[in-house]
């Protein structure tokens, strides 16, 4: 089993899109990337915390690679905007990919690549190490399917 973890604008919709996926084996929503090991989605959202809400997925790569989840994670959400993903506005929405090993991060520099051809050269999305991730509060865990009617 291997994690990766994407920030991809508010964490909520990524969860409910990635959790059905055939190999994904669990979804979790945090906060990755910043300046403290633990964080609350208060401080995240003053935007001076250097974190960005991301999904945390666990696959099976026996079962989906790494290469069509990566492929996945730029159609799903707009790559294009810098610390954004309309609506919702700052750096904590931004568009990145926090890798594991270097075999994770060759493969989203060069799946990174193959999609900025297709937008022109416009693509926003941060790669980097995972770093200070926490998971979130258990109010935001499978958000939408919790509040669904």
């Amino acid at each position: 089993m291997q994690k990766i973890y994407f920030g991809m604008g508010c964490f909520w919709k990524p969860e409910e899109q990635f959790k059905n996926i055939k190999g994904i084996l669990a979804t979790e929503v945090g906060y990755a990337g910043g300046y403290k090991s633990k964080v609350t989605y208060e401080e995240v959202c003053q935007g001076n915390t250097g974190h960005a809400e991301v999904i945390k997925l666990s696959f099976d790569t026996n079962i989906i690679s790494i290469e069509k989840i990566l492929e996945l994670f730029f159609k799903l959400h707009d790559p294009t905007q810098k610390d954004m993903q309309f609506p919702d506005v700052g750096t904590q929405y931004r568009s990145e990919i926090f890798y594991e090993n270097d075999e994770q991060r060759d493969l989203a520099v060069k799946i990174k690549d193959k999609f900025n051809k297709i937008y022109n050269n416009k693509i926003e999305t941060n790669i980097s190490p995972i770093k200070n991730y926490c998971k979130a509060e258990e109010y935001h865990q499978k958000y939408i399917e919790k509040n669904q009617r």
